[in-house]
Parts: structure tokens; sequence; C-alpha cells
């Protein structure tokens, strides 16, 4: 990157904290609020995709509502809510707070940045948490008070107590693998996935059964997780509840990688008599699912299985296919899902492109001839996102290949925030396009409407066709954007670190009446991390937070027991 760098203006790192203290001490009662974003934008383009919204509605984390429970224990009036695209988000909270959590990924990160202006201005405390805070907390730490990259109940109340002064990133000792149960978080899910106060077909409780992932995947944030699975006795008592009082509802397993004790979790399946078994989703691993297991997915109802198969040239340890590649390892990937297909409805592959092992018109073609092997499957086809803390963030920080100012919030499909390795942005635009055009074809679209599948996954199909037929339209204006304008594509190739005014456009057309709060230089990310931080080969260091120790259970005065807690998305075990 040789131009002038846009970062050493004055930005929202120097904004002045106006935040009235809290009172402290764990008798102060505070208003709290709890919101998480799943939306990313506040514009009309929703307006079309009322199906998305009402799916992206069931994708909320457990996080947040854990946070809210503990609140609530501690003895303060909280208000919990999401964000999927319904009406103001800043109205969705009461006005009077003393304390707000925003939880947010970071493709809602400009949101939850200009929420965080709002409130800061009312004097009201702002914690940043959830996925965005754990993967850029320096980024965070310019707009939110307190920024929280993992999270306990005992951190809750001291943030709540006013014994952590902003500003401050913080985190506690160790993961958590006991939450509040089903029961307990109850209330948060009524607001979260309820219809009218009521769970349907398509409403989704959400649970854990295990936390972290054992394997290493290097874009993956939870690349450098602990697996630890949530006790049976916890697992047990929510499935009961849950078969006792929701019959018709979907579990929704946020588990990283479930099933990596297989056998010991369908024991705990097992438990619950057969005919009040509830419907569940995940996401796993291929290489755990032998035929046998499979069939122990049927036998327990299982609706949904989300593999990742991420390339056809790498990360073969997930699959037991590391020997094999290319053709080989479509075949056998192929065959294995038509025979899952036989014990589980709804099936999808998650797909990760831009990688710097691909090349040439293969992955693409490989992709392509998979898709007309099982049309019946869902592909989640992604570009790859550098995600600070990842070896893939800090990989491309040391060869200079991170498009420094590229706003933070556009780090997701349908972006590039990277010069890639083997392709330049338009030839890799021109042919991930045709790929996802494949992939909602009409063709395939009405064999999938034609499906004898459960409603809650047509409706998710039609959500999922409308929003990548959407990105589809969005890449091919990025991709003759780049085609057409020198600067922008100047700046796709790393010879340029000026923002195309381009992007800024895209961002205030998602953020609505809330553009103006995010001046040109907030949009311009705070570093993750640096290459000077790490050696060769190993991830750089994120700034480190404050350390909380996580008191025992049996140290916490005064709080219930706590037990265990979808949308099929990796768990993510920051404040929210």
């Amino acid at each position: 990157m040789n131009a002038a760098d846009p970062r050493a203006s004055p930005s929202s790192s120097t904004l002045k904290r106006t935040v009235t203290p809290i009172g402290r001490g764990p008798s102060c009662r505070k208003k709290v609020g709890v919101i998480e974003l799943l939306a990313y934008t506040v514009s009309s383009e929703w307006l079309y995709l009322r199906l998305v919204n009402k799916t992206k509605r069931q994708m909320y984390s457990i996080m947040p509502q854990v946070v809210s429970v503990w609140c609530r224990e501690l003895g303060h009036d909280v208000s919990y809510t999401t964000y999927y695209g319904q009406g103001d988000p800043a109205s969705l909270l009461p006005d009077d707070l003393d304390v707000v959590f925003i939880s947010a990924s970071t493709q809602a990160s400009a949101l939850a940045y200009a929420l965080a202006k709002i409130y800061r201005r009312k004097g009201i405390l702002t914690v940043a948490g959830g996925p965005h805070a754990k993967c850029f907390p320096k980024d965070c730490s310019r707009f939110f008070d307190i920024t929280v990259t993992q999270c306990d109940r005992n951190l809750v109340s001291d943030i709540l107590s006013g014994n952590i002064d902003p500003p401050a990133i913080v985190a506690t000792d160790r993961p958590l693998v006991s939450f509040p149960s089903v029961e307990e978080r109850l209330p948060e899910i009524t607001v979260a996935a309820f219809h009218g106060g009521h769970a349907t077909r398509t409403s989704v409780i959400s649970l854990f059964g295990s936390v972290g992932c054992p394997y290493s995947c290097n874009f993956c944030t939870d690349w450098n997780s602990t697996y630890a699975p949530v006790s049976a006795e916890q697992l047990k008592n929510d499935l009961l509840y849950v078969s006792q009082h929701f019959p018709k509802a979907l579990l929704g397993f946020q588990d990283p990688n479930f099933g990596v004790r297989f056998d010991e979790t369908m024991a705990v399946l097992h438990a619950v008599p057969s005919q009040h078994r509830n419907r569940y989703l995940m996401q796993c691993s291929m290489s755990i699912l032998t035929e046998e297991r499979m069939q122990e997915l049927a036998e327990t109802r299982c609706l949904y299985v989300a593999p990742g198969i991420e390339s056809w040239s790498d990360y073969g340890n997930k699959l037991k296919m590391k020997a094999t590649t290319g053709q080989d390892r479509v075949t056998g990937i192929a065959d294995k899902f038509c025979t899952l297909r036989q014990y589980v409805p709804g099936l999808q592959a998650n797909f990760v492109f831009g990688l710097d092992i691909d090349s040439g018109d293969e992955p693409f073609d490989l992709t392509r001839d998979f898709m007309q092997r099982v049309p019946f499957l869902w592909p989640n086809l992604n570009i790859v996102t550098p995600y600070g803390g990842t070896p893939v963030y800090d990989h491309l920080v040391r060869e200079d290949r991170l498009l420094p100012c590229m706003p933070i919030a556009l780090y997701c499909s349908p972006y590039l925030a990277l010069v890639l390795k083997n392709y330049d942005p338009i030839t890799f635009y021109d042919r991930f396009i045709d790929l996802l055009t494949a992939s909602t074809s009409a063709a395939l679209t009405v064999k999938r409407l034609l499906s004898h599948d459960h409603v809650a996954l047509k409706i998710a199909r039609i959500g999922q066709t409308s929003a990548i037929r959407h990105d589809i339209r969005e890449m091919r204006r990025i991709r003759d954007e780049i085609r057409q304008n020198p600067r922008t594509r100047a700046f796709h190739e790393g010879r340029s670190m000026a923002l195309p005014d381009f992007y800024n456009r895209h961002l205030d057309q998602r953020l609505g009446r809330y553009a103006e709060l995010l001046t040109k230089a907030d949009r311009i990310p705070e570093p993750a991390s640096t290459s000077d931080q790490s050696s060769a080969g190993e991830p750089a260091q994120q700034p480190e937070p404050q350390r909380f120790p996580i008191a025992p259970r049996a140290q916490r005065p005064g709080s219930a027991p706590l037990q265990t807690e979808l949308g099929v998305r990796p768990a993510d075990l920051s404040v929210m």
C-alpha cells in the first residue's frame, strides 16, 4: 500500500466520552437494555425481503439472552430485544437506560457504532459484545465505553456495579460451559423467536450441547477455541422442558461443531421419549457421520445438518479426506450427502472461496458439478472474510494484502476486503457470480419447493434464494465499478488506500438516517493486529484485555441454578 494513510486523520477515537457515571455497588438498581443486531441495515432495501427478515429473526444468539438473564438475576430492570430489520432499532429499547449492551456481527458493526453514538450522547454507558467485539475489540473501543471479548456473570456484575472504568477492553479467564436454562431464558426466547407470544412450527429455541471446536480452520473465529461439552444433565433438562411445553418448536444447536462426542450427545437426545422429541438443527463435521450415526440422527428427529466442506483442496481433516482432493473429493462427498439425505431432510454444505489455495476455474467448476449431483442440498457459498484474531487475517496483514481502509462493516460477502492471491477482482467476481446464479437457478428453486420438506425448510429456502439473488445484483454493481473506475480497481489491487466513494455510498444506503452519525474517518477501521506482533506462521496478538477470573459456581451468591441452552450459526461466547 503506497498512498498516504487516511487513518492519520482525526477519528472517533478522539470522541469525547460523555457517559454519566452509573451508581456503584451491587445494590444500586439500574435500567439495562440488551439488543442484538441481526440485521445490518435500516434502509428500504429490506422491504422486499420480508421472508429474509422472518428467517433472520430466528438466528438470534444465546449469549445476549444469557446476559439479560444475569442482569435480571442481579436485581436490575432489564429490556431485551433483537433487531432483524423491523422498524427503527433505536426505538426498540426505552430512552431512560443507565446501561446498554449491544451485540453485533462485523457485518452489523456500522449500525452498532451509530447506535453507540446515540446512546453515549444521552449519557448511557455502552457495552459492546458479540462476534464483532471478539474479533475487532480495538475498533469497537473507538465507539463503546466497554468492550467485552469473553464474559461471565461476575464480569456483568462488575460492569453494572461501576467497578470497570471506561474506556476498557475486558474479558474473563476461560470460556463458559454452564448457562441459564431454556426456562430461565424463556422471556428472552419469547421476544426473539415466538409469534404473538406463542411458539410455532418455525420458532427456533436455541441451546448449546458443547462450546468450542476441535478443528483449527485458519479463517474461522473458533480456530483456537477450547472444545468442552455442556453437562449431560443440563442438556437433558432443557430438552425435556422444551418437549413438554413447546412440542411444535424447533431446537437449534448453536455448537460450533455439534456431536464431537457423538455417542454421549445422542444418549442425551434419546433420553426424551421418541413421541415427544422436537425436531432439531445443527452443524457438524462430515468426519463424524457414519451411516450408523446418520440413522441415529433420524431417530432423534434431526431436521437440518450443515457440514463445512470449505474447499476441494484443503481442510480434509474435517472430512476424513485429507489425502483426497479435486474430483475425487466431489464424488466422495456427494455420495455421502446422498446417503445422509435418506435420514435427514434438510442439508447444507458450507464453502469458502478466495482462499490462497484456490486458483483458476477448478474450485468453481467442481462446486457446480457438486450442486448438480445433490440438487436437494443448499450450497452456502462465501467469500473468505479476514476476521480479526484469525490466522488468515494476520497472514494478510504480513503480506500487505488487507484493504486497510475498507469499512469493517463490509468485511463480508458480497464485498472483497483483501487482495486475492490468484485472481484479479474482476475475474473472481465473474466466476463467483456465475456460481451463485447457478445455485439459485429456476430449476433448482422449483425442485427445492416441490420437495416433501418441513415448512420451516421451505420458508428458509425462499429467504435464502432471495438474499443470494440480492447479493448477485450487488456483486454485479461492484464488479462493474471495478471494471469501469481505475481508482476502484487500484484500491482492490492494493495500489491505492483511498476508499472509493462507491463504498461510502453503499454504507450510506445501508444505514439510512444513521449514516450521518459516522464520518469518513469513523469508517476507516483500527487494525485488529499488526504483522510485527507475530513471527511467521503465528497469529498476531489482539490488544490484551483486562482479565477477570470466573468464580466457581458455588461462590456466586444469590444465583439460580444454571443449565444449558440456532439458526445454525457458530456460537460466540463473548459478552453477547
